[in-house]
C-alpha cells in the first residue's frame, strides 16, 4: 500500500495522495502494530510502519504543511529505531535534511545529512550516493564549497559503481544526481553549470515522475533567466505549465509563484507575457480545483 500510494505522489503530489495514507495509517497500520504477534512480526510491522509514516512526512512537507511533516518524520524515526531498521532511519533524517535546506536553515540541514550517512555505515553504492548527494547540497548551501566538492565526489563515484550493477528503478538515480550536482553549481554561484546539470537531470528523468519534473524544471527555468536566457527560460516554463495543472502541491505552487514573480519586469517581451498569462490561469484553474 505505501508503494502504491507512492506511486500516486510521484504523479499527481502530496495534497492529493496525502489523505489515502492518513487513513491507511488511523484505520489499518495503527491496529495493526497493536495486536499480538511474534518478535520477527512486530519488528516487520513496525518498520512498515516507519516507511508508511516517512513517506507521509514526505508528502506533507510537500503540501507545506511542516510542521506536521516533523512530526511524521519523528515518528518514522521512532519506529525504526524501535524496529531496527537502519535503513528507513538514515532515510528519514536525510528527508528532514531535504525540509531543512528547502526552508533555508543550512546549518541544521548539514547535521542532519550528516547523521544520515553515520546511520548507514554499511550501505551499498547506490544509498551512499543518495545520501552524500543531499550532504553536498546541504554543505552547498551553508557556503562550504570543500566539503559540497568533497560530498559531490563522493556520490559521482558510488552512483557509477551502482550504475555498473543492476539498475534499482525508482531509487536514486543518475537524474536524482545530476539535480544535486545542480544544486551545488548554483549554490556556489556557477548559474551556467547549473543550468547545464539540469538539464541532463531532465534528459534522464523517467516519465513518471510528475512531480518532480514540474518542480525541477521550473528551477532550470529560473536559472537559465538568471543567466539572460529569457526566450529558452518560457520555453521551460511552456513544459512546466503544461504538467502542472495535473499535480496537487504546495512546492509546486510556490514555483509557479516564483515564476510569475520572475517574469513581471519582463512583460514587455512577448514571449514572457504569453508564458506569464498562461501562469497566472493556469494557477487560478488549480486554486479553484483545490477548493472543491
Amino acid at each position: 500500500m505505501t508503494e502504491h500510494i507512492s506511486d500516486l505522489d510521484d504523479k499527481f503530489g502530496g495534497r492529493m495522495a496525502r489523505p489515502m495514507a492518513a487513513a491507511f495509517l488511523v484505520n489499518t497500520i495503527v491496529p495493526g502494530l497493536r495486536a499480538s504477534a511474534s518478535d520477527g512480526v512486530r519488528y516487520a510491522l513496525r518498520s512498515a510502519a516507519a516507511d508508511h509514516c516517512y513517506l507521509t512526512g514526505y508528502m506533507a512537507m510537500d503540501e507545506r504543511a511542516d510542521g506536521l511533516a516533523q512530526a511524521y518524520y519523528t515518528k518514522a524515526l521512532e519506529l525504526a529505531g524501535a524496529a531496527g531498521d537502519h535503513l528507513t532511519y538514515c532515510t528519514t533524517l536525510r528527508g528532514m535534511s531535504v525540509q531543512a535546506v528547502d526552508l533555508g536553515h543550512g546549518s541544521l540541514a548539514v547535521r542532519l545529512a550528516d547523521a544520515a550517512a553515520s546511520a548507514a555505515p554499511e550501505a551499498g553504492p547506490r544509498m551512499r550516493a543518495f545520501l552524500a548527494g543531499q550532504q553536498a547540497h546541504a554543505a552547498a548551501r551553508t557556503g562550504d564549497r570543500t566539503r559540497a566538492l568533497l560530498h559531490i565526489k563522493e556520490a559521482e563515484a558510488a552512483m557509477e559503481k551502482a550504475e555498473s550493477r543492476a539498475k534499482a528503478f525508482g531509487s536514486y538515480d543518475p537524474s536524482a544526481l545530476n539535480y544535486h550536482v545542480g544544486q551545488v553549481r548554483h549554490e556556489l554561484g556557477d548559474g551556467a553549470g547549473a543550468v547545464e546539470s539540469l538539464e541532463l537531470a531532465d534528459r534522464l528523468r523517467e516519465p513518471v515522475y510528475r512531480r518532480t519534473r514540474v518542480r525541477y524544471n521550473a528551477m532550470l527555468a529560473e536559472r537559465k533567466l538568471a543567466v539572460g536566457r529569457l526566450e529558452e527560460a518560457c520555453s521551460v516554463w511552456d513544459r512546466v505549465l503544461d504538467d502542472y495543472p495535473h499535480v496537487r502541491s504546495g512546492r509546486c505552487d510556490d514555483r509557479v509563484r516564483i515564476m510569475l514573480s520572475a517574469l513581471r519586469p519582463h512583460l514587455g517581451n512577448a514571449r514572457a507575457r504569453e508564458v506569464f498569462e498562461r501562469g497566472r490561469t493556469s494557477a487560478i484553474g488549480v486554486r479553484s480545483a483545490g477548493m472543491r
